[in-house]
This record gives structure tokens, sequence and C-alpha cells, in this order.
């Protein structure tokens, strides 16, 4: 029996081929809105456990004297709690005493508390930019895919999870191994030693091992941390066709603003030829360029170019100028002057002031204005 193997099964997702392309700054904050970061948990959970082991090597001779003097509290009190009547013991008020027993106790493991959600939130904050989103809270029904679900347990990612924790155990094993090698000698007479000189060397024990463990922890996390942010951008490149798709959503098609373009320039021109019949003079290169110029002191106080253009568009001009009896006059270097420096809508420079007065100053005697 033959079976056929689908390799589309296994393939990375996203259409248009291979991801080989840098994301784009849009790609970046729409993941980050969707609450995805590159983050390390494992650097998390190694600073925590240095914390815990700081506070405790500082914090330890505290506790312990509070413990007993908590211990010496309760009892010492318990007769004043107690009443007896007829052979029998009477309690009362007891959750007076243990209410304060509580709050004492809660003030012991403060600390540790205080100590865990501020290095939570402030490791966080160094690996990546704080931003609230409710995104990862929205239900995602893709989840319930079996098939995606049967993608993610034998994925790479749960294989380098599987890797991760396995030399973590490994790591940590030879440094408990090592640290407790060092020490055997001392636990072999500690029941020689009273209560207090036995829990000090256990108390020595466990903190040395935990620094040794922590420190060990917080080198793989940083070792996580890079390769998480590798895989990060890896996951997020695009394929060339999810490059082509985000420019036209963002920027619009090509040819959708190339029409749109052309229309724009196609009403301009219809505009313009509409005000060249208002124009005193057309002054010509006489074939290539063509400036429509009406002077009117009640709207400006020097001349203003009412329409131009080059080539097919200079013919238009000229030929709407002679439908409507305005004078055309050949002047090629004032054509070619009003035609580069002088856009449609704005007044004659200075200094062309005394040729373009000269030309009007013709037409006007043509005309028999002056």
């Amino acid at each position: 029996m033959i079976l056929e193997l689908n390799l589309q099964f296994f393939a990375a997702d996203g259409p248009g081929g291979e991801k080989t392309e840098e994301p784009t700054q849009k790609r970046k904050n729409d993941t980050r809105e969707e609450g995805k970061v590159p983050k390390s948990k494992e650097l998390s959970n190694a600073v925590d456990l240095i914390a815990l082991f700081v506070i405790l090597r500082f914090w330890i001779g505290t506790m312990g004297s509070r413990f007993k003097g908590i211990f010496e509290e309760i009892y010492g009190k318990f007769p004043d709690y107690t009443t007896y009547w007829g052979g029998n013991i009477i309690t009362k008020d007891y959750d007076v005493l243990f209410k304060g027993v509580i709050v004492d106790m809660l003030i012991l493991v403060l600390p540790f508390f205080a100590a865990g959600i501020v290095l939570a939130v402030v490791i966080n904050m160094l690996q990546f930019r704080f931003k609230i989103t409710t995104k990862p809270l929205r239900p995602k029904f893709s989840k319930l895919n079996p098939v995606s679900g049967f993608k993610r347990i034998f994925s790479a990612d749960k294989l380098m999870e599987l890797l991760k924790s396995i030399a973590k155990i490994f790591i940590i094993g030879i440094v408990v191994y090592t640290t407790v090698k060092d020490e055997w000698r001392y636990l072999f007479q500690i029941y020689s030693m009273s209560f207090y000189q036995a829990l000090a060397l256990i108390y020595d024990i466990v903190v040395d091992m935990g620094f040794k463990i922590s420190l060990v922890y917080l080198l793989l996390a940083f070792i996580d941390l890079i390769y998480q942010r590798r895989k990060f951008n890896k996951d997020i490149k695009m394929t060339k066709q999810e490059v082509k798709d985000e420019y036209k959503n963002t920027e619009g098609d090509p040819q959708i603003k190339g029409k749109i373009r052309s229309k724009m320039r196609e009403a301009s021109q219809r505009r313009m030829m509409q005000d060249v019949p208002k124009a005193d003079v057309v002054i010509t290169n006489p074939t290539h360029y063509a400036v429509a110029v009406r002077y009117d002191p009640s709207e400006a106080p020097a001349p203003v170019v009412l329409a131009k253009g080059a080539d097919y568009i200079a013919q238009k001009i000229k030929e709407i100028a002679r439908e409507n009896n305005v004078e055309i006059v050949e002047n090629k270097p004032l054509a070619r002057m009003l035609y580069a420096n002088v856009d449609i809508g704005q007044e004659v420079p200075p200094e062309l002031y005394q040729a373009v007065a000269e030309v009007l100053a013709m037409v006007y005697k043509l005309q028999g204005k002056i």
C-alpha cells in the first residue's frame, strides 16, 4: 500500500511563498497590538530566584526571631483565651488571637511578594516596550482546530522547549551535586550538632546552592532571550506577496493611484483650458511652449499665468486662443522662462516684469487700448 504524504501539512503558515522579507513597521506594530513580543520567561524566573535568595540572606535572621516571637506569643496567650468550667475546656475569641498572627505572618512574607511583583514588571519592561492591549484576551476559535493543535504539539518550538527543560534539569543537577558533595562531610556530623547549629548549616548549604543555581539559571535565561528575539524576528518576517498586499492596503493600489492622478491632471487641464479665453496674450516658443498671461490691476498687482503647456497642450492652448481672439505672440526666451519658473495661478516674478510688460504693451497697442 502506498501512502501519499502532503508536505504542505508541515509548511509554515503564510501566503506568497517563503518569508524572506524583513518585517515592515506596520507589521511590527500590528504584532505588538496582538500582544506578541520577543521575551524570555526564563529571565523573569531567574531574576526572581536570585531575589529570593538575596532576601533570604538578609531577612532570614529577622524571620527566625519573628517566628520565634509569634510562637511564644501564641502559646503564652493560650491561657488568656481558655476557661475551665466543670473540668471542661471552654475556648473563646481565638479568632482575635489568630488574626494578629496572620497579619504578622503576612508582614514576614511581604518582601518576597513585593520583590516578585516589582521585578516581574521591571524585567518585562526592560525586554519590550510597555503597552496595554486586550487582543490576547479575545477568544480564537482557530485554536480549536485539531490539525493546528497537532502541528503545535510537534512543532520546532515545543522541541526547543523540551531541550531547554532537559538542559536546565541537567545543569542544575550538576550544581546541586557539586555543592552537596563539598558539604557532605559536614552533613554526616549533623546528628552531633545542636538544633541551631544544624539549622545554620542547612541554611548555609541551601542559600549557597540557591545562589549558584540562580546564576546558572540567569546565564541560561540570557541565552534564551537571544534565541527568543531571533526566533521572533524570523517569525514576523514577510513574504513578497504580504509586503505587496500591505503596501496596497496602506498606500493604495499603484494602478488605482495612477488612474486617480491621471483623472486629477485631466480635471486640472480642463480648468486651465477654461481660463485661456480670459487671457490677454499667449506667449509661445512657437512650437514647444505656450503660456497664457492676464493682467488686471484690480485682481493682482502683477500679470498672472492662467495656463501653460508643452507640445500637445501648447497646441491646444493656441487653438483655444485663436477661437477666442486672444493674441498669440512669439517670444522664445520669455515663453521658456515663464514655463519653467511660474506655476499656474502665480504672478510673474519681478525679474520678468519688463519683458512681459513689453509684450502686453504691444498687444494693447494692436487692440487700440493704448
